[in-house]
């Protein structure tokens, strides 16, 4: 099987109890537009990017080895959706993270067939992959489980970040997690669940690897080596939170 070579990640689909619940979040919250409605669906995008669906005739849909379901397909046309007036409105989806039963397996297949490449990995349970210029696009965590851990989304900068704060806070959403800044990534984060109970980070300052011969990561005074480049990484409280000695709170760990 040749490689695949996937530049971005797209979009993301949740199955929900409560539609309009969880579109209402989407949009008023966080800040998402509504691209389309049918019967038991809602399409929304952010401003900065397309969605897909509706919009791409031709896709190649398959399932990968934990059985979520994945769509390759070519570029579609940047959206002509005016900028959101409500809610955080973050950039775009940045990336998403599951727990997985064989984390080396599911990385190899991501690299070797949908031509994702490894940033980093923590020890060896957790690999973080990269399929543009981000640090990471997809996670995966080897807990021995299937199952979704978050989803995120970026913001511009640490003022937005703020405000995001904020804005959840005046809406009764309280932060799991953060602010902090991870120490893999070196991303701005905080987390909160989503009206299913998903849990949702909002991130900014995640590394890039502008220019991949080049081969490591762009210089940050944070950085423990220079250039930073991909590595596996040993566990420590401050990895996950260079400004607390603090692992993630036990409510994050729940399903």
């Amino acid at each position: 099987m040749s490689t695949m070579s996937v530049s971005k990640i797209s979009h993301a689909s949740y199955v929900t109890p409560d539609l309009a619940r969880l579109s209402e979040y989407y949009q008023q919250v966080l800040g998402l537009s509504l691209v389309e409605e049918e019967a038991g669906r809602v399409y929304l995008g952010s401003t900065m990017d397309h969605d897909p669906e509706p919009g791409v005739a031709d896709q190649f849909t398959f399932l990968d080895p934990k059985g979520t379901r994945i769509q390759i397909f070519h570029a579609t046309p940047p959206s002509d959706r005016r900028f959101a007036t409500q809610g955080i409105v973050p950039n775009k989806l940045g990336h998403v993270a599951f727990h997985v039963e064989d984390v080396v397996a599911m990385t190899d297949f991501y690299c070797n067939v949908l031509g994702f490449r490894v940033s980093d990995w923590l020890e060896r349970q957790f690999s973080f992959l990269r399929c543009g210029p981000d640090h990471h696009t997809v996670n995966f965590i080897g807990s021995g489980e299937i199952r979704h851990d978050h989803t995120a989304y970026e913001l511009r900068d640490w003022s937005h970040m703020q405000a995001a704060c904020d804005y959840l806070s005046r809406n009764n959403i309280r932060l799991l997690w953060g602010p902090g800044r991870h120490g893999i990534g070196h991303n701005l984060f905080t987390y909160h669940r989503n009206p299913d109970g998903l849990i949702t980070e909002l991130y900014a300052e995640l590394d890039r690897m502008s220019d991949e011969t080049l081969g490591y990561f762009e210089p940050r005074p944070w950085h423990p080596d220079s250039p930073q480049r991909p590595k596996t990484w040993q566990m420590s409280p401050r990895l996950v939170n260079l400004w607390r000695e603090e692992f993630p709170p036990e409510e994050m760990l729940k399903v």
